[in-house]
């Protein structure tokens, strides 16, 4: 019965949208959901057009609803680690759900994990990709078994009558937002260390996007390097005492997230070079986890960018509406999220959005 009931709502749910563009998070029309870093992960208000508070999906049958959960891994970053922690935290027996979870970095692996939760049928697989393409085919083997897929933290490359909904963060207006804010700087000439994440990721593609087509745009920018360190410290400071070695100058850091700016920062101080507001190298990072909120509040880095992990209260939202028999509103949720200044950053900002 569940299983028509989610074919049923997969014609539905596209029915009442007509979004632009799929796999790209800045052109489909989004409904602003609330920042969720304003509550604990246990707490996380629902989406802001949810209305009334649901009861567990579930407790008119007894029959607790299956979700196989592909995920990152948890290790990758503190941004991970509390975005499977509020996952865990919601997708519970008390809450009405038997969840199983799998994790990798690398596509193929998390195609494998998707192929045996759709083998073991449950009734929803949950997706934060590893890479925006190669899912086709797996979601669209989900969709004939009658399971609803609801993407998570990243966007694919997909067909949007493929899955029910898409719940992200906004990596190309976070890229834009941290290239304004450098540009803002009015430096004279950004020699700059780039430090990607995992490529292939939407995370990597939109902050690496927009600081290319500015480097492009004006001859004052330089990439002095442009290399992954896939989202880890250690590889992140190889990549900057490697830069130092060669003698080459460089006055801006711009890692992908908070971790590799650690790394970069680890290699500066080996080398006794100044970082922060007023110093030799701006240090700019993603994720905002607390201790690099706390960087810049001690005027050691210079920019932090917050990517939201708190997904599960608006994914639960989302498979309670269909569980209910009511239709989607919107296909797309995007996360509020902002950019912090060592210059203007607050300690009650450290509290409120650090992770």
């Amino acid at each position: 019965m569940r299983k028509k009931a989610l074919a049923t709502m997969l014609v539905l749910s596209m029915a009442a949208v007509g979004l632009a563009g799929c796999g790209s998070s800045d052109t489909a029309a989004t409904t602003q959901a609330p920042a969720a870093t304003e509550a604990p992960a246990t707490t996380q208000a629902p989406a802001a057009d949810a209305g009334t508070e649901a009861a567990a999906p579930a407790a008119d049958s007894g029959e607790l609803i299956r979700v196989g959960i592909i995920n990152n891994d948890p290790n990758e970053s503190g941004y991970r680690t509390a975005n499977d922690a509020d996952l865990k935290a919601m997708f519970t027996k008390e809450n009405g759900y038997d969840a199983s979870f799998a994790y990798s970095l690398k596509n193929d692996e998390q195609i494998t994990a998707a192929q045996k939760f759709i083998q073991d049928e449950v009734d929803y697989l949950l997706l934060s990709a590893a890479d925006t393409s190669g899912w086709d085919s797996v979601l669209k083997d989900a969709q004939d078994a009658g399971i609803g897929v609801i993407l998570f933290d990243r966007t694919i490359d997909a067909s949007e009558d493929l899955y029910l909904a898409s719940i992200v963060s906004d990596m190309n207006k976070e890229g834009d937002t941290a290239v304004k804010w450098l540009a803002d700087q009015g430096l004279d000439d950004y020699n700059i260390i780039h430090i990607q994440g995992v490529m292939g990721s939407a995370a990597q593609q939109g902050r690496t996007g927009a600081l290319d087509t500015k480097v492009a745009a004006e001859a004052s920018w330089n990439l002095v390097t442009q290399q992954t360190a896939e989202w880890n410290s250690e590889k992140a400071q190889q990549i900057v005492q490697s830069v130092i070695d060669s003698g080459t100058k460089f006055n801006v850091i711009y890692a992908e997230n908070d971790d590799m700016a650690k790394g970069a920062v680890a290699a500066l101080d080996k080398a006794n070079i100044s970082h922060g507001v007023g110093k030799d190298v701006i240090v700019m990072g993603f994720d905002c986890n607390k201790w690099a909120l706390q960087e810049l509040l001690d005027q050691n880095w210079n920019y932090d960018g917050q990517c939201n992990p708190f997904q599960a209260a608006y994914i639960d939202e989302v498979i309670k509406k269909v569980e209910s028999g009511e239709a989607l509103g919107e296909k797309t949720i995007i996360m509020e999220e902002k950019g912090f200044d060592a210059t203007t950053i607050t300690a009650e900002d450290v509290e409120k959005y650090g992770i």
